[in-house]
């Protein structure tokens, strides 16, 4: 069983695969199109506003010899970015700065002390990636000292006014069109449209230009890791990022890949959810991020090692901090319950470690299916911050949006925001979104339980898992397909490390020849609302029927591949 690359030209599809489709009602020229490896299908992204003008000024400063400084946020997002430009730059040759802020020391975005630190490193052109389109005053700030500043950014542009930058570059600028294809990029893929327009304008003056295919990789990690929409744009360019992280000839991207992962023709999108994303954003959330944006730069193997063994060990710290918050998060909403089920999951603590309330409040969303919002205090005296995650549909920046005379700051986007505010107003803002979601209907502001399709056991074989490759990558938009299933008996159940259960079911009907299927559920003990896997096999054995909801998975260990299923959930007696 191997990773699929598709082509352009295959045999029939898997009919759960034709299925899937045909219940998003697609065409075949949609499906076509979803299923297109093909760049020179891309949508026109040098033709983001401010490109030419930031393009134009980049090429000024690579023939004046200046120095360009490369702004970026400390996530994943801007930490690739940070890198993509880089590695572009060195293929062309100005000499590159680098600035990360720390998110406790500086915090999100541009500020005035940047201005200060580019300045004082000798940087003539100051590039933001990932940040700055609500900066508006480090923007001012850049232009009295008379610092040459770029923005390019993703996110909402939704201050009165856009920074008085030299240029900005972002697909969510007020001035963009609304049907944009361009407004899914992350930053890392505005990022590349820029060095593709620097590129396309160096090449009419006739200099050669090295290819910017190998930047898709980092295109790809930061795209899938942001949660910015698989539109087929994204989709393409990730599809490409991934295909050539096998054989990435970035020895910072090289450490993250098993010897097992290296032969693969494709790097699956699990990879970088669940693990490169999540060592990357670690030393950003715990301490300063320079290490992980070194890890992605590095030089050589050695050097790439070290950087990774760093944050592995600062990642398993985060998860440890992380559960402990996770927890006591757990207990304060728990005990705001007043009998009513809960609009919202907002609660604030002290002594919560910053770095970790944006996974914290996810994981509440996660648990009990409506947005939330976690406070710790800040740096300033009086002052609180939170990150903010949304629960199904619901806009969660629009409701920040009513709720801003409170705040000091917040920014962000429909799925997740962050803000600040005095303490004092913390009861006022806990009153006033209560107000704004109960005038939204629940199935707008709930996450609410769904599948994709439903199958029988025996349409479960290698061929439908080899398939579902060709549906990579999953992210944002493109969601892994859930399936549901009947006809099945839970055989036996493990229960390892106290939390998480391995499953086997077997077909109920005897008939079926088929060998057992083996599934994984983490976490899962104590998990709110789940029922206990001996509750479960009590209840099957006085006749009650089992529905398993599920995605499939190949699990690869020791040289061995087998089929997994991801058990979402359990209920018995469904109809």
């Amino acid at each position: 069983m191997t990773t699929a690359t598709p082509s352009q030209s295959r045999p029939s599809l898997h009919p759960v695969i034709q299925r899937l489709f045909s219940k998003k009602g697609w065409t075949k020229d949609q499906v076509q199109d979803f299923l297109s490896w093909d760049l020179k299908a891309l949508p026109p992204l040098t033709e983001l506003k401010g490109i030419q003008k930031c393009s134009q000024r980049i090429i000024e400063a690579i023939e004046n010899n200046e120095t360009i400084g490369i702004y970026g946020d400390y996530d994943v997002d801007g930490t690739t970015s940070c890198a993509l430009f880089y590695h572009f730059f060195e293929l062309i040759g100005p000499k590159v700065e680098l600035i990360q802020p720390s998110r406790f020391v500086e915090g999100y975005g541009l500020h005035a002390s940047s201005i200060d630190n580019a300045i004082n490193r000798g940087i003539n052109l100051l590039i933001t990636v990932d940040c700055g389109i609500s900066n508006n005053e480090a923007a001012d700030y850049a232009k009295e000292r008379g610092l040459d500043l770029i923005i390019t950014d993703h996110h909402k542009d939704a201050r009165e006014e856009m920074p008085d930058a030299l240029a900005v570059v972002n697909p969510n600028r007020r001035d963009e069109p609304e049907d944009s294809p361009l407004r899914p990029l992350a930053g890392v893929g505005v990022a590349f449209a820029v060095c593709w327009e620097v590129k396309n304008q160096l090449e009419e003056k006739g200099q050669s230009c090295p290819s910017l295919y190998p930047l898709l990789q980092f295109v790809a990690v930061g795209t899938i890791c942001d949660l910015a929409k698989l539109t087929p744009m994204n989709l393409k360019l990730v599809r490409h990022g991934l295909k050539q992280l096998p054989k990435t000839q970035y020895a910072g991207l090289k450490a993250f890949l098993s010897k097992e992962e290296r032969k693969l023709n494709i790097i699956p999108s699990e990879k970088c959810s669940f693990n490169i994303g999540p060592l990357i954003n670690s030393k950003g959330r715990l301490d300063h991020p320079e290490l992980a944006l070194k890890l992605l730069i590095a030089s050589d193997s050695q050097e790439a090692y070290e950087y990774y063994t760093h944050l592995e060990s600062t990642n398993k710290e985060r998860k440890f901090i992380q559960a402990e918050v996770f927890k006591e998060a757990k207990e304060k909403f728990t005990k705001s319950f007043d009998g009513a089920d809960p609009l919202i999951a907002i609660v604030y603590d002290e002594s919560w470690h910053e770095g970790v309330i944006g996974i914290v409040a996810s994981k509440l969303v996660e648990s009990y299916k409506v947005p939330a919002i976690v406070f710790t205090n800040a740096e300033e005296e009086g002052i609180i911050k939170a990150s903010a995650r949304a629960a199904g549909d619901l806009n969660i920046f629009h409701c920040l949006d009513q709720c801003k005379d409170l705040f000091t700051k917040f920014g962000g986007h429909k799925a997740a925001a962050g803000l600040s505010m005095p303490k004092e107003n913390l009861e006022a803002f806990k009153k006033k979104m209560q107000e704004l979601l109960a005038d939204i209907p629940a199935i707008e502001r709930t996450a609410q339980f769904s599948y994709d399709l439903e199958i029988k056991p025996q349409e479960i074989n290698p061929q439908l898992v080899k398939e579902l490759e060709y549906l990579e990558p999953f992210g944002m938009g493109n969601e892994k397909p859930l399936f549901k299933m009947k006809g099945v008996q839970l055989a036996h159940f493990d229960i390892l490390k106290d939390v998480h259960v391995r499953w086997t079911f077997k077909p109920q009907d005897s008939n079926i020849q088929m060998a057992p299927l083996k599934g994984i559920s983490f976490n899962y003990i104590g998990a709110f609302e789940k029922m206990h896997p001996q509750e479960i096999f009590t209840r099957q054995a006085k006749g009650e029927e089992l529905t398993i909801y599920f995605t499939l998975s190949i699990n690869r260990f020791n040289g061995n591949e087998y089929i997994q299923l991801m058990i979402e959930k359990l209920a018995l007696d469904e109809i």
